[in-house]
């Protein structure tokens, strides 16, 4: 089972130094290790850090980029927070 992760886990994720944690689809993506790898710059990705990226991501991507980077970067899923 992936580990699960409430959106203020996420929120507090959103530099460099504490994870740059990002959720896309319901996926929490850990991209410290990927900003200088990725193609768009560093910028981009530390401005959406601890947020949900996925109107973003799908935006200027297509499935065979989270198929190819998704596997070692996917640290968790989402947790389905109750609702009052």
């Amino acid at each position: 089972m992936s580990k699960q992760f409430t959106a203020k886990e996420v929120s507090e994720k959103n530099t460099v130094e504490k994870g740059l944690h990002i959720i896309i689809d319901n996926g929490v993506y850990e991209l410290a290790s990927f900003v200088d790898e990725h193609p768009g710059g560093a910028k981009i990705l530390k401005r959406v850090g601890g947020k949900d990226a996925s109107k973003q991501f799908w935006k200027y991507h297509n499935e065979s980029v989270l198929k190819k980077y998704g596997g070692k970067l996917k640290v968790g899923e989402l947790k389905e927070e109750s609702k009052l």
